[in-house]
């Protein structure tokens, strides 16, 4: 169903190209993040809906919720010089990178505790042999 310009995609297209399932998109759908336009029961996509999907996609993988997302997406709609989006998008930012820097921090703790507790238990199998040897 493409119209050769390049701007109105079907679901199926849309999907391959973005490289996620035609259920994922109507899943979008279904939380108000994208609108495509309808030729009967054909959902069509639109360069807009494909530049939301985008932006929905690239929040999803840096750790953002639908919520923000949808918040973006609707002060992107809102605000046509961006200046609300953007000062919402730094904030948000912010704050992710922050729970981030956390998480790292309590992953190098886990992670250095678990090279320790795998180093005891190497040394507790070298000396096992010799403790089973000496009992017997």
């Amino acid at each position: 169903m493409n119209d050769g310009t390049g701007d109105m995609l079907t679901v199926t297209e849309l999907a391959r190209e973005l490289g996620i399932t035609p259920r994922a998109m109507r899943f979008y759908e279904t939380k108000g993040l994208v609108n495509p336009r309808r030729a009967g029961t054909t959902r069509i996509y639109t360069h807009r809906e494909r530049g939301r999907l985008q932006l929905i996609l690239r929040g999803k993988r840096l750790g953002f919720s639908l919520t923000d997302i949808g918040e973006y997406l609707d002060l992107y709609d809102a605000d046509p010089a961006q200046h609300d989006q953007i000062l919402m998008l730094l904030e948000k930012v912010n704050t992710r990178i922050t729970a981030l820097e956390v998480q790292k921090t309590d992953l190098d703790a886990t992670l250095e505790e678990l090279a320790s507790v795998r180093k005891q238990a190497l040394i507790a199998l070298d000396e096992e042999p010799v403790r089973v040897a000496a009992g017997s």
